[in-house]
Order: structure tokens, then C-alpha cells, then sequence
């Protein structure tokens, strides 16, 4: 995939995961805040932890950080994986803001 088609499919998984986050935090009656710079997605909770979402073109790589480390992700076969072990991104996105937010949060692309 060349440098400019990795930008267009990242750029659609940066709204998915914001709007993920916007609807989740909105059925759980959570404040969540998203805010974007070219390809970063800050997501801050209530408490002020933040989930660090951005691309990495030169690598391919969609990148995540949380309170619980970072994570790298890949596209294979249509899904975003883990690069260490090979967990979704949604899925993990769910599990690292349920523990950020202190309720429980799907994101679904």
C-alpha cells in the first residue's frame, strides 16, 4: 500500500475511533473529549487521563497510547492487530477506555 493510500485508510479509522469514543462516552453519560491535530486524536475522560491515538505512515502503523503502555497496530486481512499480540484495535480501544473511563465502553468502528 503506498504512503498516500495508508493516509486515506487511517484518516477513516481516526473518525471511526473518535466517533466510537463520542458515541460511547454518550451512552454511558461520560463527558469524553476528542480533539484532533493532523494525525493525532487526544481522547481525555472526566478524571483527565487521555488515550493518544496517531498514525504512523512511514511504518504503516496506527499507534495507541493509554495508562496501561503503548500498542502498535497493523492492517491485516481488513482488521487493525496488535503488532506483539495480536488483539484488535476496537476491541482493545473498549478495554483501555472502559478502565480510563470507569464504565463500561464499546467502540466499534
Amino acid at each position: 500500500m503506498s504512503e498516500s493510500e495508508f493516509l486515506a485508510v487511517a484518516e477513516g479509522v481516526l473518525d471511526a475511533v473518535e466517533a466510537g469514543f463520542e458515541q460511547a462516552g454518550d451512552a454511558a453519560d461520560l463527558d469524553i473529549e476528542c480533539s484532533r491535530t493532523g494525525n493525532v486524536l487526544d481522547i481525555t475522560f472526566d478524571n483527565g487521563s487521555k488515550i493518544i491515538v496517531n498514525t504512523q505512515a512511514p511504518m504503516q502503523e496506527i499507534w495507541v497510547a493509554a495508562r496501561a503502555g503503548g500498542f502498535h497496530y497493523r492492517l491485516r486481512d481488513g482488521r487493525w492487530l496488535d503488532t506483539r499480540d495480536g488483539s484488535e484495535l476496537f476491541a482493545v480501544l473498549s478495554r483501555l477506555g472502559s478502565a480510563q473511563a470507569g464504565a463500561e465502553l464499546t467502540i466499534s468502528p
